[in-house]
């Protein structure tokens, strides 16, 4: 099938081929427009640097949708099976949050059936905005009976004092 072009057309690829945003989209017009310019394919295919199956395909796109299905790209963006899950996980990880990575691996095996290593459980779960959390410290030699009367003698006050509005000296 013999490919024609109007001069209306001929300018909208010249155009696109230096304005679109994409290089790749601006690459698919300059080989359309110069298939319109009536250059042959192996020609094409060195002058835009692509190859004679790519330049066939191009052309195939244009005459199945025009310069609006050039435009299209259609990038391939594999999607994990746990995102079919993902209402249910969100509402058990938030209501429980695991403890480790490993646990909500092995809470993730039993929800869904399955199974993630520990680092495509760690990105899943950044990818739902859930983060972990680090452990705080706790000091190893911790008085009890101390910290009751740091507690009394001095923080109690100060918070009093601030609650009633007053100023008075800090810790």
């Amino acid at each position: 099938m013999q490919l024609e072009w109007n001069e209306k057309e001929r300018e909208a690829l010249d155009y696109e081929r230096y304005h679109h945003p994409h290089p790749q989209v601006q690459r698919k017009m300059e080989v359309v427009w110069l298939k319109s310019l009536g250059k042959a394919v192996p020609e094409i295919s060195q002058i835009a640097h692509v190859s004679i199956p790519t330049v066939y395909r191009y052309l195939a796109s244009y005459r199945a949708g025009g310069i609006e299905k050039l435009k299209a790209l259609n990038f391939y963006r594999p999607q994990s099976e746990l995102v079919k899950h993902k209402p249910q996980i969100e509402a058990a990880f938030l209501a429980h949050p695991p403890a480790t990575i490993k646990e909500a691996a092995h809470r993730l095996a039993a929800l869904t059936g399955i199974k993630r290593s520990e680092p495509q459980v760690s990105q899943f779960l950044k990818s739902l905005g859930i983060k972990r959390r680090k452990v705080g410290m706790i000091p190893a030699k911790a008085d009890p009976q101390q910290q009751a009367t740091f507690q009394h003698t001095q923080l109690e006050p100060v918070l009093e004092a601030a609650q009633q509005g007053e100023k008075k000296s800090t810790l």
